[in-house]
């Protein structure tokens, strides 16, 4: 009996040791014990929160804007789902699959351009002939009687009377006879007679008599009632003053003949290209008479004056006009091509949103996030434009739907505040409350412009700004806003102050 109670009490000391080490082996261990597993990090605490709309206001601790969304929290090293910088933009890949935001790096290139201008067609000004008289006469029968005609060098153009053309003759057949008469007299009288003889024919060579009349006269001896005056120059008759029967003065212009075998176009060239057009350059002349021909020149003079009305400067480009298809008169379209010295960082013209007073690209950052710089632009090509300060080689800039992602974003505010975001939470703290925290009023609409994006409200008094009850302008944050609404209707708003004196409308309830 007494080994059976001592075999009992021994087994139940067993089974108590076994339960209490199999206790002890799977209790947690206490923190003090060197085995103990360590405890989680902490949580990575936020440098600041920056507004969800991107106005240029951040804070150190947690808040709402006017419109009841949470500020997002900004942290060291950055986020998979938010922007580092304030004036960081955030889409979602739906929504910019939706606006197909499409971008391309800036890249160095050659920067071609082609300058276009307006021109037109004037006969060269060094082949135009005026066909006047050095004696006064008549003309008694026309051989070329129409403008537009077209004549050869030495072909008659006119019969001609003159007093003192028949004059000059007389007295020349008089002072040859006087010659043959006095062949042996002394030699003072041959002389001066000879002299009369020359005078004689040295004015009818004044007077441009041609050589083959004058020979004629001076073989046949006999004054001729009238003569015929030859075209000086080969070319077409641009002007016919000359009509059959009417008197002549000397130098009065009767024709005026122009050789079209080559041709000016007279560009009007703008005045930011004028840099760009270098005399000796090549162009390219297209004609709406032949639209499938294409005339090559060459720049010959660049004119030294402006057209205050137009700010285009005249341009001459010398070409060539074989079988006289180009007339003056004619429009032509110039094209000058300008062959750029260096590559130059650019990117595509439509990557610039131009706001008038700075020009602003669009940097793709990856993972939906696109921040706003301010560019300094240069020469310009028909696609592309250099960027001499702001853009680096290779880097992703938006060229599609950068308009969209502006109005999406308030990019104008964020771009306002960019250059100027507080370096420290502690800087944000500091701002004027008025700037940051929303405020409400009721009041009734005078007036709306949608193309300012503004309304006339006259409200009641605001009491967060200790305001009294007036009449003034809001802008509003979106144009979304503005639909529905017309003047003389009741509304409850919310406004922030963008900036010093601009209030800007958040929510409209009517």
């Amino acid at each position: 009996m007494k080994q059976g109670a001592a075999l009992a009490i021994g087994l139940i000391a067993v089974a108590l040791a076994a339960g209490g080490g199999y206790w002890a082996g799977h209790r947690s261990p206490s923190p003090a014990t060197p085995d103990a597993t360590p405890a989680s990090p902490a949580a990575k605490k936020p440098l600041y929160y920056r507004n969800p709309m991107g106005l240029p206001d951040t804070s150190p601790v947690p808040k709402k804007d006017p419109m009841g969304m949470d500020y997002i929290a900004v942290f060291a090293g950055g986020s998979d789902e938010e922007p580092v910088a304030p004036n960081q933009l955030k889409f979602s890949t739906e929504k910019i699959q939706k606006m197909g935001v499409r971008t391309e790096p800036a890249q160095l290139r050659l920067l071609d351009k082609t300058v276009r201008a307006a021109g037109r067609i004037e006969p060269d000004e060094r082949r135009l002939v005026t066909v006047a008289s050095r004696y006064e006469g008549y003309v008694e029968r026309l051989h070329v009687n129409a403008s537009g005609q077209a004549v050869a060098k030495g072909q008659p153009l006119f019969e001609v009377y003159s007093p003192e053309l028949v004059s000059v003759q007389r007295e020349y057949a008089i002072a040859a006879q006087g010659v043959l008469s006095l062949q042996g007299a002394d030699s003072p009288a041959q002389l001066g007679m000879a002299r009369l003889v020359e005078s004689s024919l040295q004015r009818l060579k004044n007077w441009e008599i041609s050589e083959e009349q004058i020979k004629a006269l001076v073989a046949s001896g006999e004054t001729k009632r009238s003569m015929t005056f030859r075209s000086p120059a080969s070319g077409i008759v641009m002007e016919k003053k000359a009509v059959q029967g009417m008197r002549f003065m000397p130098g009065e212009m009767l024709y005026q003949i122009a050789d079209l075998s080559a041709v000016w176009v007279v560009a009007d060239v703008f005045e930011q290209d004028l840099a760009l057009v270098k005399t000796g350059a090549k162009a390219r002349v297209t004609i709406n008479a032949y639209p499938d021909k294409v005339f090559t020149g060459t720049v010959s003079y660049v004119y030294p004056t402006l057209k205050p009305e137009t700010r285009t400067v005249p341009v001459r480009v010398e070409l060539a006009n074989p079988g006289l298809l180009l007339k003056p008169g004619m429009f032509a379209q110039v094209e000058l091509g300008v062959s750029a010295k260096a590559k130059v960082v650019t990117v595509p013209l439509s990557a610039v949103i131009d706001s008038g007073t700075r020009q602003i690209v669009l940097l793709a950052q990856g993972e939906g996030r696109f921040t706003p710089r301010e560019v300094k632009l240069g020469a310009r090509s028909d696609d592309f434009v250099e960027v001499l300060d702001g853009v680096k080689d290779g880097e992703l800039v938006v060229v599609a739907a950068n308009f969209l992602i502006d109005a999406e974003s308030n990019l104008k505010a964020a771009v306002a505040g960019f250059g100027a975001a507080p370096a420290a939470p502690v800087a944000a703290a500091s701002a004027p409350a008025a700037r940051t925290a929303g405020h409400q009023a009721q009041g009734t609409i005078d007036s709306i412009d949608a193309k300012d994006n503004s309304i006339n409200l006259r409200h009641g008094p605001v009491a967060s700004l200790k305001w009294p009850a007036m009449t003034m302008e809001f802008k509003l944050a979106n144009a979304t806003l503005l639909k529905g609404l017309k003047a003389g209707d009741q509304v409850s708003v919310e406004f922030v102050e963008r900036q010093a004196g601009e209030w800007v409308i958040t929510s409209v309830k009517k």
